[in-house]
């Protein structure tokens, strides 16, 4: 498979400085922490799709311009190879800790839904922090174990379940277990997400 690494941190910078603000203004402004918007500007850290979901609102671009694609056709084919790969960490860590995600629709033009392909790697460490966005989220576990949590309630999703929820309610999704596993997301970013 070529290399088709996407460069988030490279695309914050460059929207942050065209809106001329500090990385402590858009922390402030976007609700997310300026630890993270440091890292992900230094590339040693992708943020969360919420982030970028909450990074989309805030510069008022579709969520598909943070994996570099237009989104200017009436449909979208994603073939195997040719899947852009976002890693949550740097390359060193992306194994043992968080997860890497796959864009599955940025070509297709209007779109109000983002399908990504994710591997959830288990956590060493820290326990990862609750997210929460806009927008609704559908999960479809393919492989492995997926541990949910939303709020209060947490379950453990095996291959073939799936889970529907809204993402302004506090969230985890992570491996459960000692292996990898896939999931199928559906972020809804809602109708104020929409950028034609």
């Amino acid at each position: 498979m070529p290399d088709n690494k996407v460069n988030i941190g490279e695309k914050i910078q460059t929207l942050r400085k065209t809106k001329d603000i500090t990385i402590a203004e858009l922390a402030r402004q976007s609700g997310i922490s300026e630890s993270i918007l440091q890292k992900a500007e230094q590339e040693n850290v992708s943020p969360p799709l919420g982030n970028i979901v909450n990074l989309a609102k805030f510069f008022d671009v579709p969520v598909g311009e943070f994996f570099g694609e237009s989104g200017d056709s009436p449909f979208c084919i994603v073939r195997s190879e040719e899947r852009q790969e976002v890693s949550r960490f740097s390359a060193e860590y992306s194994m043992s800790c968080g997860y890497t995600y796959q864009g599955l629709g940025q070509q297709k033009r209007n779109r109000q839904m983002e399908p990504f392909l994710v591997t959830l790697n288990p956590i060493q460490g820290a326990e990862p922090e609750a997210n929460q966005h806009v927008g609704e989220e559908f999960i479809f576990v393919l492989e492995g174990q997926v541990m949910v949590r939303l709020e209060d309630h947490q379950e453990v999703l095996n291959p073939g379940d799936s889970i529907y929820y809204d993402s302004n309610v506090p969230h985890i999704i992570s491996c459960h277990g000692e292996n990898s596993a896939t999931i199928l997301a559906v972020i809804y970013a809602k109708e104020e997400m929409i950028i034609l």
